[in-house]
C-alpha cells in the first residue's frame, strides 16, 4: 500500500511539472507575421513592426508568400497577422473567401490606389487611349505576380476596354525594372501599379483615368490576423488597431526603406524617430 501511495504521489508530482511547463509556454509572447515580396508597403510596415515588437520581448517569426497562400496560411491558424490587405477591391474576393476564419484588426492606411501607372512624360491620360498608341507601348502592360488581386483587376480592364495590348505577368521586381529601365531612356511605357509605393518618389508617374471604375477609387490597406487572434493576445491587439500612418509618415518609411540596405537596421531607426507615436499605440 506503501508503495502504491509513493507511486501516485510520484506521478501527481510529474503531471504537475508537465503541466507547469505546458502553462510557460503557453505564456510566451510569440507572433507570425507575412508579406509579399516586391509589396513595399507591406514590407515597410511588418519590418517597423517585428522590431517593435522584439523590442518589447516578442518572438516574431516572418513568413514570405504569395498572396494567395498568405490568406491560406492566415485561415489555417499557421500565419497570425498579415498588414497589406487591401480592401474594397483589390482583395476583396480574397476576404470573403475566408469569411469567418480571418478577421480586420484596423486600417493602416486609408489613401491607397491601384491602376495603371505611365511616366508623366507620356502624352495621355487615359485607359481609353492606350489602343491608339499601342505600339508606342510595344503593344504590353506590364503587369505582377498571377495571384496579385492588381492582376484580376488588370485583366477585367483588358476586357471591359477592349484592349489590343498583351498584359504581360511577372512580379513586383520585374515591373519595377521595366519601368525604370524605360523611366531612364524616356520610352513609354504602361504598368499595372500602386499607391503608396516608393516608385512616385522616385520617378515622375501617374494614372491613367479609368472612366469605367475597374480599379476603383481610394482604398485602405488593412491588417488581418486568424480568427480569435485578437482575444488570445490583448497588447498586440491594440497595436495593430491603432497603428495609421498618414501620407508624410508612409512615404518617408517608404523612401528610407528603398534606400537602406538593411531593413530590420531601418526599422529600428524608425522606432526610434518615432517613438511617441508607437509607444502611444499600446498605452
Amino acid at each position: 500500500m506503501k508503495s502504491k501511495l509513493v507511486l501516485f504521489i510520484a506521478l501527481a508530482v510529474a503531471f504537475t511539472s508537465c503541466n507547469t511547463g505546458a502553462k510557460k509556454d503557453s505564456d510566451t509572447k510569440q507572433i507570425t507575421m507575412a508579406y509579399v515580396d516586391g509589396w513595399a508597403e507591406g514590407v515597410a510596415m511588418t519590418y517597423v513592426t517585428q522590431e517593435f515588437f522584439k523590442s518589447k520581448g516578442y518572438t516574431v517569426d516572418v513568413k514570405k508568400a504569395a498572396v494567395d497562400l498568405v490568406f491560406a496560411s492566415l485561415s489555417n491558424g499557421d500565419t497570425d497577422v498579415f498588414m497589406d490587405t487591401w480592401l474594397p477591391v483589390t482583395h476583396k474576393e480574397k476576404v470573403a473567401k475566408f469569411a469567418g476564419k480571418i478577421e480586420s484588426l484596423g486600417t493602416n492606411y486609408t489613401n491607397a490606389r491601384i491602376g495603371l501607372v505611365v511616366p508623366t512624360y507620356v502624352d495621355i491620360i487615359s485607359i481609353e487611349e492606350l489602343n491608339d498608341n499601342a505600339d508606342k507601348f510595344e503593344g504590353k502592360i506590364i503587369g505582377i505576380e498571377k495571384g496579385a488581386g492588381l492582376t484580376a483587376k488588370t485583366d477585367v480592364a483588358v476586357e471591359e476596354y477592349s484592349l489590343t495590348l498583351d498584359h504581360v505577368n511577372s512580379s513586383s521586381v520585374a515591373m519595377l525594372t521595366e519601368l525604370s529601365k524605360a523611366y531612364k531612356a524616356n520610352k513609354w511605357i504602361v504598368v499595372a501599379g500602386w499607391a503608396p509605393h516608393w516608385k512616385f518618389g522616385r520617378m515622375d508617374l501617374k494614372f491613367l483615368d479609368d472612366p469605367k471604375g475597374v480599379y476603383g477609387s481610394t482604398e485602405r490597406i488593412e491588417t488581418y490576423a486568424r480568427k480569435g487572434f485578437k482575444e488570445e493576445d490583448a497588447f498586440a491587439a491594440k497595436y495593430f488597431a491603432n497603428f495609421k500612418l498618414d501620407d508624410a509618415q508612409m512615404s518617408g518609411l517608404l523612401a528610407k526603406m528603398e534606400d537602406g540596405t538593411d531593413k530590420a537596421a531601418v526599422a529600428k531607426q524608425w522606432i526610434a524617430d518615432n517613438a511617441e507615436f508607437l509607444n502611444g499605440l499600446v498605452k
